[in-house]
């Protein structure tokens, strides 16, 4: 029996041995992948998952000095003049600066790892050995979010992406606002959902016949939704009362990592402040952090005012009341592996009626990832075959037109990104499920040009 459990124990060390032999290249995190069930849940696994974000956060330091050893051993391979000339005009001042400015926006990878541990404490026990470069992009792209959605210095791309989609909403009817959902997915750190959340919570005055009256119109019902746990640990740091007190508290050098296309030093360390405001989770405006596509139908409930119930049984064809009014996608539907899959879903989770809102590009992920990698005539042909009725009038805010914009674009760099985004706002019709004439959702008539205030 102890001689069955001794030959046990050498037959992984033998295959082990092999794989050396014929693969020397395998590296330390994949013999753990194999020796580690653990490893294949695929949940923990996920590029975009929560315990892989977090060992991400908390290991910024050592992947950005990793990568750093890696710079300097390349600049160590100059010869005696070039490596001379390399220290006369500072490079290698400016690597000390890198590995300088690294610990300072470690400030903020260390808090959002930090406040993570406080909401999830088992994650102080995962492992960390199979970290990779591309998860220390992730974090630096998560963090340049920062500034694009809550900064002064993205102010100027934010406006050009989100007053298309903000000029639509702005016309619903203020008074009818509270009673309309709106869904927002991939929405990053959530700046453009927050925004559209704050839209009708405002008090309006207005005469009437016993005075000056005051009434208070609520916003939409906004849920953001997000797969990525990088960028959602990022929205919880910013949006803690634990972690974020006052406008332009945080500090960060954003571009620090990236030396290409930069006129000096100053620009490429120079530190930004955020956020422009102080954005908190209120009644209206919910996180949802899972898969779009796992997403179910939002319901009505039958007394007062609309809530999201969250049920994993649905009903094969949804009601009036149900679905939402408003979905809205933001550079998103380039993202999906399977994008016919996500205007399916898009379809199924708008209420009859319902108006489906894009700006974006297309551009799809390489590699024959996506199944389909489609253009933009394709796109809306399919938008069109699935049932959506595309607003293709002339003028007016849900006019189909081309948006020149730039993403997470650094404004000082002698380089920049022009994305020719399309904006489209397509309509689910309001027959396209069983329903009586009396409740047609129909949003038409929820548009007006100045608020329906009740009487009194």
């Amino acid at each position: 029996m102890e001689s069955d459990a001794f030959l046990a124990c050498l037959f992984p060390l033998a295959i082990l041995l092999l794989g050396f032999k014929f693969f020397p290249k395998i590296t330390r995190s994949e013999i753990c992948d194999l020796l580690s069930p653990r490893r294949h849940n695929p949940s923990r696994n996920s590029y975009f998952s929560l315990e892989r974000a977090y060992q991400s956060y908390s290991q910024y330091a050592r992947l950005s000095a990793d990568e750093l050893s890696l710079m300097q051993a390349s600049y160590r391979t100059l010869d005696r003049s070039d490596k001379r000339l390399g220290n006369n005009i500072g490079y290698q001042k400016k690597l000390d600066q890198l590995r300088h400015v690294t610990s300072l926006n470690e400030t903020i990878t260390d808090g959002i790892a930090q406040l993570a541990r406080e909401k999830s404490p088992s994650l102080a026990y995962e492992s960390n050995d199979n970290m990779m470069s591309s998860d220390l992009v992730r974090v630096r792209e998560s963090l340049k979010h920062f500034i694009r959605d809550w900064s002064e210095e993205g102010a100027g791309e934010r406006m050009r992406t989100f007053s298309p989609i903000l000029d639509v909403l702005k016309n619903v009817d203020p008074s009818q606002r509270g009673e309309m959902k709106i869904l927002v997915p991939g929405c990053g750190l959530g700046r453009l959902a927050w925004e559209i959340a704050q839209l009708g919570n405002t008090l309006i005055l207005f005469q009437a016949s016993v005075g000056l009256m005051e009434y208070f119109c609520s916003g939409f019902d906004t849920t953001a939704n997000e797969l990525s746990f990088f960028m959602t640990l990022a929205m919880h740091f910013l949006f803690s009362p634990k972690t974020t007190h006052s406008v332009n508290e945080h500090w960060l050098r954003p571009y620090a990592h990236w030396f290409s296309h930069q006129k000096s030093n100053e620009s490429l360390f120079r530190r930004l402040s955020f956020p422009d405001v102080i954005p908190r989770f209120i009644p209206n405006f919910h996180l949802v952090e899972q898969d779009f596509l796992t997403l179910p139908i939002p319901s009505t409930e039958c007394s007062g005012n609309p809530k999201l119930r969250w049920s994993a049984d649905q009903p094969a064809a949804p009601s009036s009341s149900e679905g939402y009014d408003f979905i809205v996608t933001l550079f998103f539907i380039d993202t999906s592996l399977d994008v016919f899959a996500t205007m399916k879903h898009i379809h199924r989770l708008l209420r009859p009626g319902g108006s489906w809102i894009n700006l974006g590009p297309l551009l799809w992920t390489g590699g024959a990832q996506a199944k389909v990698e489609l253009s933009l005539d394709e796109v809306l042909h399919a938008a069109e075959k699935i049932g959506f009725v595309l607003q293709n009038g002339v003028g007016g805010d849900t006019a189909r037109r081309t948006v020149e914009c730039e993403y997470t674009s650094d404004p000082s760099a002698m380089m920049r990104w022009i994305y020719k985004a399309e904006f489209w706002v397509a309509r689910k019709p309001a027959n396209d499920s069983v329903m009586n004439g009396s409740q047609s959702s129909n949003l038409s008539h929820r548009f007006c040009a100045s608020p329906t205030l009740p009487s009194l």
